[in-house]
């Protein structure tokens, strides 16, 4: 795919998403954090009417903290992996408390060091929060990348440094929430939408339904 196509790809989906966001209900960087932490493989909406409940008592470290790990779990249950995640918050606001006075680091090496955040929730936070162009892959953007040809690769690695190399400028800072958008939406995995798609004549993906 030359650098043509890419940057007339990303102008459609600009133009068809024109306020491109994330779908996790959020009003500070620490309440991103914890639900971008909680959505790992739970769907956004089961995420938010967990956190609505969270949040209307306890929304920042301090507070969360106080909850211990078996009152978390009482809000997050219906998530899937609660066990699990309520043990990494819990460190997660106790990490924050000590090292960062409660707040969230808006660099990737100290988010990354942050219990229960890898790479990818490390650049939401840093495109979302605090408005850095970082990509995020998940699945629906490796699925988009590889599909249309933007950027294929065999793991999200390689997908997301191509799709920082390759990105034009001007759309960087959406990137993430436009393919986001895209691949939960139309692109979906069983049986992509192709029909109703801005892209379809551009994507290269070979199996179009």
């Amino acid at each position: 795919m030359n650098p043509l196509k890419r940057r007339a790809i990303f102008e459609r989906l600009a133009a068809a998403i024109p306020e491109p966001a994330t779908e996790l209900v959020y009003a500070t960087p620490f309440e991103l954090l914890i639900a971008v932490v909680l959505s790992a493989q739970a769907t956004d909406k089961s995420v938010n009417k967990a956190t609505a409940r969270l949040f209307a008592v306890a929304n920042t470290p301090e507070a969360i903290y106080a909850l211990g790990e078996e009152g978390l779990k009482q809000y997050i249950k219906t998530i899937g992996l609660f066990n699990g995640k309520a043990a990494n918050i819990i460190k997660l606001c106790r990490q924050l408390l000590d090292l960062h006075h409660s707040l969230v680091p808006e660099n990737r090496s100290e988010l990354e060091a942050l219990p229960g955040v890898g790479r990818k929730t490390a650049n939401v936070i840093l495109n979302t929060a605090f408005g850095h162009p970082t990509i995020a892959v998940d699945t629906h953007i490796f699925r988009v990348a590889n599909r249309t040809g933007i950027a294929p690769g065999k793991n999200v690695i390689e997908v997301e440094r191509k799709l920082d190399k390759w990105v034009p400028k001007p759309y960087k800072k959406n990137a993430h929430h436009l393919l986001i958008l895209h691949g939960r939406y139309t692109c979906i995995a069983r049986k992509p939408r192709c029909a109703g798609c801005v892209i379809e004549d551009l994507c290269e993906f070979k199996s179009k339904t």
